[in-house]
């Protein structure tokens, strides 16, 4: 999986959405996330309920995350005391403040020091220790009302937040890093490692730390989403080695403080109910933010210097805003051509390309990328604006799942393989030289081996730039749940996994190596991982790209020689390539805007 690293957030890893029913409370955060320096901005693009709720950003959206993060300092993780947290998950049930209230609930202790002198076995005191603290610590915490109170501070008061008591169930030194250390471990999505990022930037303004070494921590925190069963799997797995981590820590360093942060999807919900997927189930449907906070929140990134925003959504190209009356007088849902839907065509509300069009328009030197979008959404205005604005990355996402119009028939996708191929032909007339990436899912209900090929000819046929390939997993609630069988047994699943992924990577080295000799333009993000002489970056496509970390040019200063930094515009001339990564050699440092004389 690609990962981007470094100074700040990461690129996308796997496609996958979380599965609420079954994962902790969410870490919810409804607006833009910032870095600096070149730093990848997700401008989240989920709704939120009209009122009061709308008032919630800025210094509140802050409060809220840090409120979240600090009540994991001061708990522990567990097998047994989670599951009475996810009692209390049910109960509270899935609403768009709710998630607010109570961000981080579910992360809970690991192990406590209890006495063991009422309980058959210290191991059951310990459990009913553990669930005993955490409802006297969950009745005494922050409630629904407690938020939607806060809600409902006028914008400019909202700086009085920042200087509010503590909460009461918090000490001093729990809300204070003291130098303590931290390791974080991302498992998920762009959206899970973009909440890594914003966790890391809410601990180190509390004194705390960054540490890659798991043995030096002092809170280790996992960030994590279940859509999947063998990534939920990966985390309980996870949580027994570092149980064992924490029982061997010496006595003479401070408690192990181990969290699970879950993870919110940022388009809030789906209407389009494909038959593999939970989603629909336990987030909603559809809401979208009002493009105004969405504009506003870009702007204010831009001034303060960050150079990518990825507006971030579980069907992105799906946004509608009807924030406003006279926005329903707008016109109907344009699909792609051979295109359908699940559910009525949908009348009014300002579409993607529309927000699309106003986000671009604040700062020419800001990059503009967008994921995860649906094939269905691709109307010719967001293409041809795709191919007109230079700070809209030309490269998309355009999720396959199949290669057998059978098999999409099932999944209930809206399309066959044959549109899917004029949408990606289309696509590519539109915007030359564009880079694709799509997903696949291996051994789907009913899949037959013949089914299976017709998958690996796609991946022939597109030669996709980047690509996110798993074996399916059933879900509970799902419509295949109830409607069909997982009749492919695990170990042709994982076969034709490999297959595809082997196929994958043969046909992305093809595709990458095509730029080869060519000059692109990269964002520099940091240091190179495998070697501190290098520098890496990304370029228009989202491709990882390393080169020297050497003196260059400054062409917007003549004369001036510099190095690189993280978030300049550097030239790269391309000289090799890999199914993941690009190399070359840098040229020059330069602008977004100045480089189109190049690429």
């Amino acid at each position: 999986m690609l990962q981007r690293s470094g100074t700040g957030f990461s690129n996308p890893g796997t496609q996958t959405r979380p599965d609420r029913s079954e994962e902790a409370l969410p870490l919810g955060h409804p607006g833009p996330k910032s870095r600096r320096n070149g730093s990848r901005v997700c401008a989240r693009s989920g709704g939120r309920p009209s009122g009061a709720a709308d008032r919630l950003r800025g210094a509140s959206v802050a409060r809220r995350w840090a409120l979240g993060l600090r009540e994991t300092l001061g708990c522990f993780s567990a097998m047994h005391p989670l599951r009475c947290v996810l009692r209390a998950h049910r109960c509270l049930r899935w609403r768009p403040l709710a998630s607010v209230s109570w961000l981080l609930l579910r992360t809970c202790r690991a192990s406590c020091n209890l006495s063991s002198t009422t309980c058959p076995s210290p191991e059951r005191q310990q459990e009913h220790g553990v669930q005993k603290d955490f409802s006297s610590r969950l009745a005494t915490g922050p409630t629904f009302q407690h938020f939607l109170r806060n809600a409902s501070v006028p914008q400019e008061n909202l700086s009085s937040l920042d200087v509010e008591d503590p909460p009461p169930y918090l000490t001093v030194d729990q809300l204070l890093g003291r130098q303590r250390k931290v390791y974080l471990e991302t498992y998920g999505c762009q959206m899970n490692v973009n909440d890594t990022e914003i966790a890391w930037s809410i601990l180190q303004k509390s004194g705390y730390l960054r540490t890659n070494n798991l043995q030096e921590a002092d809170v280790i925190l996992l960030v994590t989403c279940s859509i999947r069963e063998k990534a939920e799997q990966t985390i309980w797995n996870r949580l027994h080695q570092l149980r064992a981590l924490k029982t061997k820590r010496p006595r003479s360093r401070v408690p192990l403080r181990i969290g699970i942060l879950g993870i919110r999807s940022i388009m809030r919900g789906c209407d389009n109910m494909c038959s593999y997927c939970i989603v629909p189930f336990t987030r909603g449907r559809e809401r979208s933010r009002p493009v105004a906070s969405i504009v506003e929140e870009v702007r204010k990134l831009s001034e303060q210097g960050l150079k990518e925003v990825t507006l971030l959504g579980q069907n992105v190209n799906s946004f509608r805003d009807n924030s406003e009356v006279q926005f329903n007088n707008a016109m109907s849902t344009s699909l792609s051509r051979g295109f359908s839907t699940n559910y009525k065509t949908k009348q009014g509300g300002l579409r993607f390309a529309h927000l699309l069009d106003q986000v671009s328009r604040i700062d020419p030197e800001m990059r503009i990328r967008f994921t995860s979008p649906h094939p269905k959404d691709f109307p010719d205005e967001v293409l041809q604006l795709i191919h007109e604005r230079d700070n809209i990355c030309k490269q998309i996402h355009v999720p396959a799942q199949s290669g057998s119009s059978r098999v999409l028939e099932a999944m209930r996708r809206g399309y066959s393989r044959e549109a899917y191929v004029e949408l990606i032909h289309h696509i590519r007339e539109s915007i030359p030289g564009v880079s694709l990436s799509s997903d696949f899912i291996a051994g789907f209900c009913g899949e037959t081996e013949e089914d299976h090929l017709q998958t690996v000819s796609l991946l022939r046929e597109v030669q996709y730039n980047m690509g996110f390939l798993f074996a399916y997993s059933m879900r509970q609630k799902t419509r295949a749940y109830h409607r069909l069988k997982d009749d492919v047994p695990e170990e042709v699943k994982l076969r034709r996994l490999e297959e595809l992924i082997t196929v994958f990577r043969k046909e992305a080295t093809k595709a990458n190596k095509t730029s080869v000799g060519c000059t692109q333009l990269v964002l520099v993000e940091g240091h190179s991982k495998r070697s501190s002489t290098d520098l890496c970056g990304r370029n228009d496509g989202n491709l990882k790209v390393i080169f020297p970390d050497v003196e260059i040019e400054d062409v917007t200063n003549s004369g001036l020689r510099v190095r690189a930094q993280p978030g300049d515009y550097v030239l790269v001339k391309i000289t090799s390539a890999s199914s993941q990564t690009l190399k070359g050699h840098v040229l020059c440092r330069t602008t977004l805007k100045g480089s189109s004389a190049y690429c």
